[in-house]
């Protein structure tokens, strides 16, 4: 059967992508970030996954204030790197697994979870940055993924109990896929930051650190934590951390960290990553 092996987060900053794209990745300012993903690059270069569930947030590329889709995942065979407003960013087309979709769509559909059903679907730098910090620049991505899109952007987004289960719910449905299938759930976005107000260029570092240790010693604290607490401890965007409790909650109650990285400033963002491992 498939199985969901380990999970990882990491921050989407679109500015990542830019310095990647535009040759800049080996300068004084981003070297240190790109250094970070180092080692994340050989682990899973030998931990070679199947498929990706990528749990990721839209910036207004695939959707609009006109349809907001609390949860959407993409069962097509491709996806598009999304026109920005700049051009869609220089990287290879996205390769779907469209057969574990559908059977992840109509597992979580069955158990009543109302998720939104994309045929097509183009993917912006929340889900091409990640991609990016783990494979680089390939011709081909060398593996195929799911995206799963999450409201984090217009309120009131899902809380953080409710992506938690639905990552268990993830889990079920792959283990319940008959083909043999390495999978790995990745969540990303934030860590602490803000983009706009009085408060543009919040970094909370004590927060950023004690979610990363909760991750693994204290889960069932994070899904508990109220929208508000995001909000007044980091800042307006950190509300995207709910997607990593996605990730955390495919992984069953036990998770071993193999490696984190922290870094601030990528932008104005703090840049944060860790790499989870399931309990054998």
């Amino acid at each position: 059967m498939a199985r969901i092996n380990a999970g990882v987060t990491t921050s989407h900053v679109p500015a990542i992508g830019a310095a990647l794209d535009h040759g800049n990745a080996g300068n004084d300012y981003w070297r240190p970030m790109f250094a970070g993903y180092d080692w994340t690059k050989k682990w899973i270069a030998q931990e070679r996954p199947d498929v990706v569930v990528l749990v990721y947030n839209d910036h207004a590329s695939a959707f609009s204030l006109e349809m907001i889709p609390t949860f959407a995942i993409g069962c097509a065979e491709t996806f598009a790197p999304a026109d920005e407003g700049f051009g869609p960013r220089p990287v290879p087309v996205v390769e779907g697994h469209p057969d574990l979709a559908w059977h992840i769509a109509e597992s979580l559909i069955l158990e009543e979870f109302d998720i939104t059903i994309m045929n097509k679907l183009d993917v912006d730098h929340g889900l091409t940055v990640p991609l990016s910090l783990m494979f680089g620049q390939p011709e081909a991505w060398p593996v195929k993924v799911i995206p799963l899109a999450v409201n984090v952007v217009q309120y009131p987004p899902p809380t953080g109990n409710r992506c938690y289960a639905l990552g268990e719910a993830i889990r079920r449905a792959v283990q319940s896929y008959g083909e043999d299938l390495n999978v790995q759930v990745w969540g990303t976005g934030g860590m602490s930051h803000q983009l706009q107000g009085p408060r543009a260029g919040l970094i909370n570092k004590e927060f950023d650190a004690a979610f990363l240790d909760k991750l693994t010693t204290d889960p069932e604290a994070l899904r508990r934590m109220p929208h508000i607490e995001y909000l007044r401890e980091a800042g307006s965007e950190g509300i995207e951390m709910v997607m990593w409790l996605i990730m955390r909650g495919a992984l069953g109650e036990v998770a071993k960290e193999l490696y984190r990285f922290y870094h601030v400033p990528a932008s104005n963002t703090a840049v944060g990553h860790i790499v989870l491992q399931t309990a054998p």
